[in-house]
């Protein structure tokens, strides 16, 4: 930074949450162009946390948790909008991944509730830079389709966040699908992050932080998996699913999908109304894969329309996620518009009154 004006601080009350307005540093904004013209960027995967919520779980388990992450730089502060300025992104969507899937009914309203009111308070003090995606507890699945037409409709948020399973529960299966009903109906966005798979934790220590680095995207590729052959797409195919980490390996490997059922047709019990693979084109996937090839690859199995930028804000896998995009071969003017922003501007509505 050369030179940084702090803007006055204002404190914003929002459905009884005070939220203190984070101070704008004046720096060089970068300005993203695509074939000579201005683009709005738009980070779809982008985590935060609210420090409120460490009231609410004081004395659980829950507490040492938490702590951590209102601390630390999961809290949205002026760093993080200097970053944002610094790599080209004029919008964050926010999402706070949930590790309260183990907590009971009424401990779990309370989070969620404190949580959606701080992130809609977030994206009321920053409207131009800030929308972002309700937490629900969807351990109980008929409180988490409340809270989130409660967030949709009465904070303004853009959709929900979920982890790629629930307390070992596959998000196909069919106690989730009054969530699913809801979500469809409600028209919306469900990001889902994986937390790791508990199942495999013992394969996966030692060197290498192979618990996330493998099992993250492992987790997802099953969780999408599940969702494909159990017909839960084929069920709601209204429904707006993005992943992270590019969708895991299910995209560098879709045609064994299509095969699964033809080469062991005993194991398949359900007819599906398309081919495993085609269903990955009505899903949405963020950019984080590294490489323009990886790009490259995961534009042409499932479409420059299904890509979304993704940094993992503030973990620092990235920071060049704008230039990844507009580096990656083959990609058109229209493409790389559609991917650093275009899409999640359609599909999150921003710049509408919703």
């Amino acid at each position: 930074m050369t030179r940084r004006q702090w803007l006055s601080r204002s404190v914003l009350a929002v459905a009884g949450v005070a939220v203190a307005r984070v101070p704008t540093l004046r720096a060089a904004r970068r300005e993203v162009r695509v074939g000579g013209r201005r683009v709005t960027v738009v980070d779809g995967h982008a985590h935060c946390t609210v420090p409120e919520v460490l009231d609410v779980v004081k004395g659980t388990d829950l507490e040492r948790s938490v702590s951590g992450a209102v601390s630390g730089p999961l809290v949205v502060k002026p760093e993080r909008i200097a970053a944002m300025d610094e790599q080209g992104i004029d919008i964050e969507v926010l999402s706070i991944n949930p590790y309260w899937y183990g907590a009971d009914r009424e401990l779990a309203r309370r989070i969620v509730a404190v949580q959606n009111e701080g992130l809609a308070a977030i994206c009321k003090a920053h409207p131009d830079r800030f929308v972002a995606l309700a937490s629900v507890a969807l351990q109980h699945p008929d409180l988490a389709a409340e809270q989130l037409a409660d967030a949709v409709t009465t904070h303004r948020l853009r959709g929900a966040a979920i982890g790629g399973s629930v307390n070992g529960e596959e998000l196909s299966a069919p106690k989730f699908e009054p969530f699913w009903a809801k979500a469809e109906q409600l028209g919306v966005v469900v990001f889902i992050h994986p937390q790791g798979i508990p199942d495999v934790r013992a394969r996966v220590q030692g060197n290498g932080f192979l618990s996330n680095v493998i099992g993250n995207p492992l987790e997802t590729t099953i969780a999408l998996s599940h969702l494909i052959f159990e017909g839960t797409l084929d069920k709601f195919p209204n429904l707006k699913i993005c992943s992270a980490h590019g969708g895991g390996y299910l995209p560098s490997y879709a045609a064994r999908s299509d095969h699964g059922c033809i080469t062991f047709p005993a194991n398949c019990t359900k007819t599906l109304k398309k081919k495993p693979s085609e269903y990955l084109k009505q899903m949405y996937y963020d950019s984080l894969v590294f490489t323009g090839e990886g790009l490259r690859h995961l534009v042409a199995e499932c479409g420059a329309s299904q890509i979304v930028v993704g940094t993992d804000y503030p973990f620092p896998w990235t920071s060049t996620a704008v230039d990844h995009v507009l580096a990656t071969p083959g990609l058109s003017d229209a493409d790389k518009t559609a991917i650093l922003g275009g899409n999640l501007i359609k599909l999150l509505h921003i710049g509408a009154a919703s």
